[in-house]
């Protein structure tokens, strides 16, 4: 009696947590969908490039030819996030990396006085096209296509249609160094490995905290199955992506940059106010400004900052080539833009995760990577690319559907 009065309650616990599992899957299927979608195109180009896409010196150069796509792609969250886009992020990369020639080489200044002057200059030019987007309600994409046109134009003007180069090798490190192991291990940067083995316990501990914090507070948090799975499989991705780097030649100056952006905005946007605003806006702008939201001035700050990154990539972009050349950032917007919208960001603002994004530049780098070293041919590679775009906002807009 005892054991038939307890099965069907047990049972219909069971039932009852696969159901809540399942609802959970459904309403979340875009944000763990594009992180086995990743995985999965590691593995399909592991195996057919015979294990070179996972070695350390190819994984190495995929972290240095994305870390600019990167940058960008985490200021142009915000924008999206916000309603917005902004199509001159590739001139803009183009003509800093432009700017930042010839205040070295040219004109002979501190290469930390010229990246700071550079950054400023980003930031300026963001905060021209955000004013008239947000106080003058001119859309986005006009304002910034005007942009791109302008900018491509003043980097051909800056460097006369020539390459400017080369750069100093101190200014070089940005891209092209990497973190000295302080232990004087042989045969494997150990610092490197233990700065990996932090970072990612450091993401897991916050993970936890933040369920046990929703927890208390009784916040709706995903199924501990899910949870584990998902915290487990980055931590065990960071660190053997780790390991691997740290038997060449170790983490990568970038690598750490990108680490503390991702790092950054990731606290901004998911734990402060301005951050849960910006979601706000891009979901009901109207709404939001009812609320009391200063919608115009946090539109005309996305601008700043996207600016801001841009420069910074065109900083990284032309210490990695040790030049500046009138063609720097040539469609670097469209890669950007399609990072964003496969990373889970959605065309009509207000959805989207700095992580999401990281993921999506990752997998546009990883295709990249993989197809070149097959030797498909560029013409198929960005057909390949068009493609995984379309079926990513296809996927969009029909999960919205059935929502």
């Amino acid at each position: 009696m005892t054991q038939a009065s307890t099965n069907p309650g047990s049972d219909g616990f069971t039932a009852s947590q696969a159901k809540a599992s399942w609802s959970f899957l459904r309403g979340h299927l875009r944000e763990y969908g594009i992180l086995f979608a990743l995985i999965a195109i590691m593995v399909f180009f592991q195996i057919a490039t015979d294990g070179i896409l996972l070695k350390p010196i190819n994984l190495t150069n995929l972290v240095l030819q994305n870390s600019y796509i990167v940058i960008m792609a985490i200021g142009m969250l915000l924008v999206i996030v916000s309603g917005h886009i902004d199509l001159s992020v590739g001139s803009v990369l183009g003509f800093v990396g432009a700017l930042a020639a010839v205040m070295i080489v040219q004109w002979d200044l501190p290469y930390l006085l010229a990246a700071v002057l550079c950054l400023a200059a980003g930031a300026l030019i963001g905060m021209a096209q955000g004013f008239w987007v947000a106080y003058f309600r001119i859309p986005s994409f006009i304002v910034t296509l005007a942009g791109m046109l302008v900018f491509k134009g003043l980097t051909l003007w800056l460097l006369a249609g020539q390459s400017v180069g080369p750069f100093p090798a101190q200014f070089q490190l940005i891209a092209s160094g990497f973190i000295p192991d302080i232990f004087g291990a042989e045969g494997l940067n150990l610092f490197s490995l233990v700065i990996g083995l932090v970072v990612a316990t450091a993401i897991l501990a916050f993970a936890i905290r933040t369920r046990m914090s929703q927890a208390k507070t009784g916040a709706p948090t995903e199924p501990f199955a899910f949870f584990a799975a998902k915290h487990g499989l980055i931590f065990v991705a960071l660190v053997y992506m780790s390991w691997l780097m740290a038997g060449f030649r170790g983490l990568p100056n970038v690598f750490i940059v990108m680490a503390l952006l991702i790092a950054i905005y990731s606290f901004v946007t998911s734990r402060t106010t301005i951050g849960r605003r910006i979601y706000a806006i891009g979901g009901n702008e109207k709404a939001a400004t009812l609320s009391g939201i200063n919608s115009q001035r946090l539109v005309f700050l996305t601008f700043a900052n996207m600016g801001m990154l841009a420069a910074l990539a065109g900083l990284v972009f032309a210490a990695r080539l040790n030049t500046a050349t009138p063609k720097a950032g040539v469609s670097f917007e469209l890669d950007v833009i399609a990072a964003v919208f496969i990373g889970g960001a959605s065309m009509a603002g207000g959805v989207g995760t700095v992580v999401g994004a990281v993921i999506g530049a990752f997998i546009m780098g990883v295709m990249n990577n993989g197809m070149s070293i097959l030797g498909i041919g560029i013409d198929w590679q960005q057909c390949i690319k068009g493609l995984v775009l379309l079926a990513a906002v296809i996927f969009d807009v029909m999960n919205k559907k059935k929502g």
